[in-house]
C-alpha cells in the first residue's frame, strides 16, 4: 500500500478524501486494514510528504485518528488535544495543512464518553485545564439538562459542531477554501465501543 503522493494528492476531490475516511473506517470496524510496509513508507515520505486530511480529536488514548481510519504513514495531518478543542495553534496547523500542503477535507471529530467533555459539565478546575475546559463551555451551556451520561454525550456532539462554527468564523482562509470548493469541513463522532465514526 502505497502513501499519498503529489500526483495522488493533486487528484483527489474533497468528496474523494471524505469517502477514503469512510471507508477507512469501514475496514477499521471490521478488523480488515490494508497491508502497509510502514518502513517503506518511512522511506517514501522522507522526500516529502502529501497528505490528503486534516483530523483534529481527542487525546483520547481510545481515539488514535490514523488507526480509527486505516491510514498510514504520510496519508493525514493529525492534530490532538483534549476536548478537540480549536484554538489558534489549531487554527494555524489546519491553514497549513490546506493551503500549503494540499489536504483537502478537515476533520473535527469528538467521541463518546469523553473525559474532556464530563469534566466541562462538572465544571472542573484544575491548574492549565481550567482554561481548555473554558472552551468547551458554550457547548455545556447549550445543553440545558441535569448532568447525566445523556448530556456528555450531547454536549460533545454540541461541541464539535461549535468547533466547525469557528474555523469557518476564525479562519479566512479555511473558510474561503470550502466556500471554493477545494476543500471540505466537517464534523464527526468516534464511538469508543464499536470503533464506528459517524459523519455529520
Amino acid at each position: 500500500m502505497r502513501t499519498q503522493n503529489k500526483i495522488t494528492q493533486d487528484n483527489l476531490t474533497p468528496k474523494d478524501a471524505h469517502n477514503i475516511l469512510v471507508e477507512g473506517n469501514k475496514r477499521f470496524t471490521q478488523n480488515l486494514k490494508k497491508q502497509r510496509d510502514l518502513q517503506a513508507q518511512v522511506l517514501e515520505t522522507s522526500k516529502g510528504q502529501y497528505p490528503f486530511a486534516v483530523i483534529l480529536s481527542c487525546i483520547d488514548s481510545r481515539v488514535p485518528a490514523e488507526l480509527v481510519f486505516d491510514q498510514g504513514i504520510g496519508d493525514v495531518f493529525s492534530a490532538r488535544v483534549a476536548g478537540n478543542i480549536i484554538n489558534e495553534d489549531i487554527l494555524g496547523s489546519m491553514e497549513y495543512a490546506c493551503k500549503v500542503a494540499g489536504s483537502k477535507i478537515v476533520v473535527v471529530m469528538g467521541h463518546s464518553k469523553c473525559g474532556a467533555v464530563t469534566a466541562a459539565c462538572e465544571h472542573v478546575e484544575l491548574g492549565n485545564i481550567t482554561a481548555l475546559l473554558n472552551k468547551i463551555q458554550p457547548a455545556v451551556k447549550a445543553i440545558d439538562e441535569e448532568m447525566s451520561d445523556a448530556k456528555v454525550e450531547k454536549v460533545a456532539a454540541v461541541n464539535v459542531k461549535m468547533s466547525i462554527e469557528r474555523i469557518r468564523k476564525e479562519s479566512s482562509i479555511l473558510a474561503e477554501m470550502e466556500k471554493e470548493g477545494k476543500i471540505e469541513i466537517v464534523g464527526a463522532m468516534y464511538d469508543v465501543s464499536t470503533g464506528e465514526v459517524k459523519f455529520y
